[in-house]
């Protein structure tokens, strides 16, 4: 279902909003403004709904955050050092947005503009978008398109596909929240496993500062279920960036038919299941929340909600030398990445 919003957008258009539905009641809406997520809706067990997902009251409200809820982000997610890289012997010099280090595509990324809307059905909806060369210092022009499908096994399928016309580095997700409780709460208390070996450690901007780490004895190894809040803020390297905000390499290594991680709601009526198609996933415990917006009169605080955000490692472009996939996307070739939120009511 296609709806029009009232408010207008920064581009004087009203948002267009897509409601999706599955055969088990499953609801989830979206919008076109930054390809977003804006709602989950999962009936349980006990005949209640719950949301899953982090979201503001109106669709206005998202430009008056930064914490990119629900959006799609590139053209390259995550960080870029000193918003430059070395591209086949030149230097690239991209637009920075968080003090000299770019985050999330730049200051204008894909998260702030309308997406357009090429199909739509009952659970499926696609949106495509153009970047032009030079785009937020990018070289080359970017066609994308973001395929948003509810399936009937309750998987939330997020598929973005680019192709370029010069050398670039792509790297897309979507900066979706969860709290599985359906309610304001700290989601240190979750279950979380992470099928991932190794972790990134980070500076305080985030930025990588030494090669990958075993998480074998650290407080990353999420390998078997443990709560968040367990190991949470015990060593310097989450105490830099307060709390998790790292990369992680999956086991997987691209199978998006095996799952790379499992939360549980704290009362355990609510279980997602991930998968994806990337190297790897930004685990991201909503350390800065605090003042977000949210549906309520009350602005989400600082950890209530986590975020799982398949990509390549941080900073890729500058480290061709980490064991996933190359990062550069060039023409000829494409772009696709896909990742798949499955919820099961326990």
């Amino acid at each position: 279902m296609l709806t029009s919003s009232s408010a207008l957008a920064a581009d004087g258009q009203p948002y267009q909003l897509i409601t999706l539905r599955n055969a088990h009641n499953v609801v989830v809406t979206l919008m076109d403004w930054g390809a977003t997520l804006l709602s989950a809706r999962i009936p349980l067990q006990d005949g209640s709904v719950r949301e899953a997902l982090l979201g503001c009251a109106e669709p206005e409200q998202y430009a008056r955050q930064s914490a990119f809820l629900g959006a799609s982000i590139g053209r390259y997610a995550n960080r870029i050092a000193n918003s430059r890289f070395t591209l086949d012997g030149a230097t690239v010099n991209v637009e920075p947005s968080q003090g000299e280090h770019q985050l999330h595509g730049g200051p204008q990324g894909f998260d702030k503009r309308r997406w357009a809307i090429a199909s739509q059905a009952a659970a499926e909806v696609v949106f495509t978008l153009f970047s032009a060369d030079g785009d937020q210092g990018f070289p080359g022009a970017l066609q994308a398109t973001a395929t948003y499908r509810l399936t009937d096994d309750n998987r939330i399928s997020i598929e973005y596909r680019a192709t370029v016309d010069k050398a670039c580095p792509v790297n897309l997700t979507n900066h979706v929240y969860f709290n599985l409780d359906g309610a304001q709460t700290d989601v240190r208390h979750h279950t979380l496993q992470l099928l991932a070996d190794a972790y990134l450690p980070v500076d305080s901007s985030g930025i990588p500062h030494e090669g990958l780490k075993d998480v074998t004895g650290t407080s990353f190894d999420f390998r078997k279920p443990k709560t968040v809040v367990r190991d949470f803020l015990s060593d310097a390297d989450q105490q830099k960036v307060n709390g998790y905000d790292h990369g992680f390499l999956l086991q997987a290594k691209g199978d998006a038919s095996q799952a790379v991680a499992h939360v549980w709601s704290q009362d355990k009526k609510l279980q997602m299941a991930v998968y994806t198609s990337a190297p790897a996933i930004q685990f991201y415990s909503g350390n800065f929340l605090e003042g977000t917006l949210s549906r309520t009169a009350q602005p989400y605080a600082t950890w209530q909600g986590l975020a799982l955000e398949s990509e390549f490692l941080p900073d890729s472009p500058n480290h061709p030398e980490w064991p996933q996939p190359d990062c550069i996307l060039r023409p000829g070739t494409e772009y696709v990445s896909l990742t798949e939120y499955q919820f099961i009511a326990l």
